[in-house]
């Protein structure tokens, strides 16, 4: 029922707390956790377990986010607790004046670095959702780096009688060094892991041995020449964790998993403890003014580092962090151990305030451990932060999450934008062609992921039901390949299906798998800078032009050309109408009996200017008009309704062709004339 309410690693320090009293109360020397049993022996089976077993996918997508708050936060926090601690001992009086700016610096980079082990042991129990988790956890495994960097450098400038702009200057490229040489290391000695499994077939006791025997390897490697050895451990774990698993034998992969559980567990209890026991057995300077202000600018620290850093983290981010995601990354800053183990590694001859730091350390230690993470459970469930669901993974989910990989590869290839997808499909696509056939024997290192993932689950079910006791009444002298037999369904005769053989079974199985499995391979990479032009693409865009100008002439040719409703104008607008074409209305040979009306076109346009001049009928003799006539003025005449296939407005002379015909049609209007009938050309073909 305590440990519901207290986590475990509070219980582990109080219980090597009284373990230390006690043995002190008998007159004995409590032990004290030493450093190099702690770095050689406590420290790598905890990192060793979290990196084999880091969850790549979520780890690798939040890894921008991660080596922001990790490299970007601890520097903050090292130099705004280092400068703000030299202050204090600058004003708090006499006994804080001798501790220079180097030390205080020093101080500040051992207490800012987040502790894997203490957010392990409480982040896990109360089961965060996963962002959060890789969040908090991933800093506290990459700050590594950073810790190691500054400690040394700070320790080595300590030893100086001057640092010159240069030794700055080196101090900063040994951070790329230290990080990017340890995770060197990792991936040599993982890469040398998974290639000796491959071999290990006949004898598969010592599998498990070869896994534990090349990350410490590593992790003493890189330790040896002062590189990161939790970046060393982390990468040898997360390099040859698929490569062997594809290799060994189900049992030593459950050797594997169970021991380095065990052995992380047993560490990280005795690291508590060994806690609880230094601090009864080792020697404490108290100083008030230093240990309050120590606790508290590391809480301020944290808070601001977390803050800004979020709001320029959430520019880039497509899942924004939300208020209630930056409290929980900035409470959770919990540090442990490995604060202790440095502190108690400086030296008396450079440091002498050792003790006073020692002290400082305990208490900020103690006061995240128990406090923030005494608290941080009952906080999450006020304030309704999203938990992790447990949920088992499923050939549906499997088969979603990679169609939507390819899409978004896709997706970036159109756009010419090289995210994270595109490096990734190129990684997988290397490691398909060539990494797999050195590292993984037979044909697994053929095996599409789809179908080692259905593998995987498939031995996952048939355990979980032979523990179960699902198949504990069949009889032992069933077969294994007769289990799914015995109780059969007869099916309807018109759904038999013919049996096949083995071989015929796993020739088609082959086929599907080279045609249907790798059919992305065979298509040509390709992005939008690389697309041949078309030869014919112009030409067929200058035709589509052409045909879309020509489809536009002859849409206003019919606008001009459409035949308006019959309505009467007004003695004006005719006029208007007849001065603008008088050759359109030349006098007819049949014009006879018809009121005849004088127009002067030069005129001005007013309804005084037409002139009833005889109402008797002129040209009586059948004859043509003369030449007089026609200069006197027109002549308009009623016609009878046009037959079929004529003009209805006039009828062209001689002399005068179609084209020009059309031509005067387009320029003028030529006034009213009676609705055309449906169908009939305006036009005739005739002419």
């Amino acid at each position: 029922s305590v440990s519901s309410i207290v986590p475990e690693s509070c219980l582990l320090i109080v219980v090597g707390l009284l373990v230390g009293g006690l043995i002190k109360g008998v007159g004995e020397k409590p032990p004290i956790l030493k450093s190099d049993i702690f770095f050689l022996f406590l420290l790598p089976p905890i990192i060793l377990d979290a990196g084999y077993f880091l969850p790549l996918r979520p780890f690798t997508e939040n890894l921008g986010t991660i080596l922001i708050f990790a490299v970007v936060g601890t520097l903050w926090n090292a130099f705004f607790l280092g400068g703000l601690m030299y202050a204090v001992c600058q004003l708090g009086g006499p006994g804080l004046n001798h501790i220079g700016l180097l030390a205080n610096l020093l101080f500040g980079s051992i207490i800012s670095a987040v502790d894997p082990v203490a957010v392990l042991a409480v982040f896990e129990e109360i089961h965060i959702n996963e962002l959060l988790h890789i969040l908090v956890f991933g800093e506290s495994l990459l700050n590594d780096a950073v810790t190691v960097v500054l400690y040394h450098l700070f320790e080595e400038f300590a030893s100086f009688e001057q640092v010159t702009i240069l030794d700055i200057i080196l101090g900063f490229f040994s951070f790329f060094v230290v990080s990017l040489g340890g995770v060197l290391v990792g991936v040599i000695y993982g890469v040398i892991a998974a290639f000796t499994s491959r071999f290990t077939s006949h004898i598969r006791v010592i599998e498990p041995l070869f896994v534990f025997l090349y990350s410490y390897m590593a992790y003493l490697s890189a330790e040896l020449f002062h590189l990161s050895g939790i970046m060393a451990l982390i990468a040898a774990g997360v390099v040859m964790r698929p490569y062997v698993e594809a290799n060994i034998s189900h049992k030593s992969h459950t050797t594997i998993k169970y021991f380095l559980k065990m052995w992380s567990s047993v560490s990280e209890t005795l690291i508590f403890i060994f806690l609880g026991v230094s601090t009864v057995a080792g020697h404490h300077y108290w100083n008030w003014t230093f240990v309050i202000s120590t606790l508290f600018f590391c809480l301020v620290a944290r808070v601001l580092g977390v803050l800004v850093l979020t709001w320029f983290i959430n520019k880039f981010r497509i899942v924004k962090l939300t208020p209630k995601d930056q409290f929980i990354i900035a409470y959770g800053g919990l540090r442990g151990a490995i604060a202790f183990s440095l502190g108690y590694l400086l030296d008396y001859e450079h440091f002498s305030m050792r003790d006073m730091f020692l002290t400082a350390i305990i208490t900020v230690i103690f006061f995240t451990v128990f406090v923030q993470g005494m608290t941080i459970r009952p906080l999450v469930d006020l304030l309704a932060v999203k938990k992790k669901q447990e949920t088992k993974r499923s050939i549906n989910e499997e088969i979603h999450t990679q169609f939507l990989d390819h899409l978004l590869t896709g997706i970036e290839d159109i756009c010419g934008h090289y995210g994270h997808h595109h490096w990734k499909d190129k990684l997988n696509r290397f490691n398909k062609k060539y990494v797999k056939k050195c590292l993984i024997a037979g044909e697994r290192s053929k095996e599409p992921q789809l179908i080692a993932f259905y593998h995987k689950m498939e031995m996952k079910q048939a355990i979980e039901l032979v523990e179960s006791g699902g198949i504990g009444k069949i009889p032992s002298a069933v077969s294994t390949v007769s289990i799914q037999n015995i109780n059969p369904q007869t099916l309807p005769l018109e759904r038999i299906l013919p049996a096949l053989s083995k071989d015929k079974e796993e020739e088609i199985r082959k086929i599907l798998r080279t045609n249907l499995q790798k059919t992305r391979q065979r298509l040509r990479s390709y992005n939008r800078h690389t697309l041949m032009a078309d030869p014919y693409e112009e030409a067929w865009n200058q035709m589509l032009l052409r045909r879309q100008k020509a489809r536009q002439l002859e849409q206003k040719m019919n606008n001009y050309l459409t035949v308006p409703a019959h309505r009467l104008d007004s003695p004006t607008m005719s006029r208007a109408r007849i001065g603008s074409d008088p050759l359109a209305y030349e006098p007819k040979e049949d014009s006879e009996n018809l009121p005849i009306i004088t127009i002067d076109p030069a005129s001005p346009q007013s309804p005084e200017s037409v002139d009833l001049m005889s109402e008797e009928p002129k040209g009586c003799s059948g004859l043509p008009p003369s030449p007089e006539e026609d200069e006197e003025g027109l002549v308009m005449r009623v016609k009878e309704p046009s037959s079929p296939g004529t003009d209805d407005v006039f009828t062209p002379g001689t002399s005068d062709s179609p084209s020009n015909q059309r031509m005067l049609r387009c320029l003028s209007d030529p006034g009213p004339r009676p609705e055309p009938e449906e169908g009939e050309p305006f036009i005739p073909k005739g002419q």
